[in-house]
């Protein structure tokens, strides 16, 4: 963020007549003048400007050789480098984080959420191909509190890194009576660049070749109405609570806010090794949702459940809220962020390559000829 605004105000005059005189009572007696401000109105110009500095080494950790100027101004300018592409296409995708806002206001922890922002919008860019060039995030408060909003921009410059985009500028703007004080909402929007030739679409999928999983770091940012109604409220578990299943003396809450994890990088270098056919971002609707977007008409996607196991937190779910099978699949990514289809000469060298850059990668299904159709098979390992 670099520029703090009020977009909910009611100050301004109904008929937008700048000029207008005040109604008075009796005739032309003088108006009795009575002074305001903007922060009777609850917006302060002061903090706004305070959670910009405070974000600004964090924002220029991000900062890439195309980025033009510095914070603060109207726009941010980037120098697309055409010379590396032939035909560059401009990718663009924009997201939230949606109801895990709730975790991280109700234990104060605002450091992470921004990386779960920055997932959402990145490796949707890199499914397509597109390597992240920069992000633009908005942040709408009921209370600039600069401290919590330079936490929520730490978080976002710390993804941005992780992606290796610049985050080129945004907007905190501050909605007292619409927002409570301790209430925000934020989403982003990025932009990147493939080369025309490199673009990965279904039609690239053949019959044989090889779907490979990747291994989530949780929930990610799907699936949390869900899980505050099983969780907290039918089975009213506090946030603090400390399950031995989750190992390391994890708290619901620690487990609940574990950052998406951001795969772009990985992506990229997998991209640049192995022949990749394409690639699915694993969100709302869960594997089949999500893996059936990237299959032609005439082939099936069959993914073993056997060949992974979820994490503990999806088993606590769905025993707690007596969840069906179909349903946990349809909302949650069940242990798997992203699926790389490649070929099947290529899977050996993608999964060596996966594996040298720390990511949990294994083949997990195969390519037939079908109608277009995700099929799920087997059963997860359990205990």
């Amino acid at each position: 963020m670099t520029h703090v605004s009020e977009r909910s105000g009611t100050e301004s005059s109904p008929t937008g007549g700048g000029d207008r005189q005040p109604w008075t009572a009796g005739g032309n007696r003088p108006a009795r003048k009575r002074s305001a401000s903007y922060a009777d109105a609850g917006v302060s110009i002061e903090a706004g400007d305070r959670a910009v500095e405070l974000l600004k080494s964090k924002v220029k950790q991000t900062r890439r050789p195309e980025v033009m100027g510095d914070l603060g101004g109207f726009a941010g300018l980037f120098r697309l480098d055409t010379k590396k592409y032939k035909n560059p296409i401009l990718a663009s995708s924009t997201d939230g984080v949606g109801t895990k806002l709730v975790i991280a206001q109700q234990l104060d922890i605002h450091d992470t959420i921004g990386i779960d922002l920055v997932a959402m919008v990145v490796d949707d860019l890199v499914a397509c191909g597109a390597e992240p060039l920069f992000l633009l995030d908005y942040i709408a408060c009921g209370q600039v509190v600069p401290d919590k909003v330079a936490e929520i921009g730490a978080g976002i410059a710390d993804g941005c890194r992780y992606a290796g985009c610049a985050l080129l500028g945004g907007e905190t703007a501050e909605h007292p009576g619409v927002l409570r004080p301790d209430e925000y909402d934020v989403s982003a929007t990025g932009v990147g660049v493939v080369e025309e030739s490199d673009i990965l679409t279904p039609d690239r999928v053949e019959i044989g070749d090889v779907v490979i999983a990747m291994r989530s770091s949780g929930l990610h940012s799907n699936g949390y109405s869900l899980v505050r109604h099983v969780l907290l409220g039918a089975g009213r578990m506090r946030l603090d609570v400390v399950l031995d299943d989750f190992g390391r003396q994890r708290t619901l809450g620690e487990e609940l806010l574990t950052p998406t994890k951001i795969y772009a990088q990985d992506c990229l270098k997998l991209i640049a090794e192995a022949e990749v056919r394409s690639i699915a971002h694993v969100t709302g609707g869960g594997i089949p949702g999500n893996l059936v977007r990237i299959l032609p008409e005439h082939v099936d996607a069959v993914v073993d459940r056997s060949t992974w196991k979820p994490q503990p937190i999806f088993d606590l779910i769905q025993s707690k809220g007596r969840i069906e099978d179909a349903e946990m699949e349809s909302t949650f990514n069940m242990g798997v962020g992203m699926f790389a289809i490649v070929s099947a000469e290529d899977a050996d060298r993608a999964l060596a390559t996966l594996t040298g850059r720390g990511v949990d990668a294994w083949p997990a299904g195969e390519i037939i000829e079908g109608t277009g159709k995700v099929q799920m098979v087997g059963q997860h390992t359990r205990g």
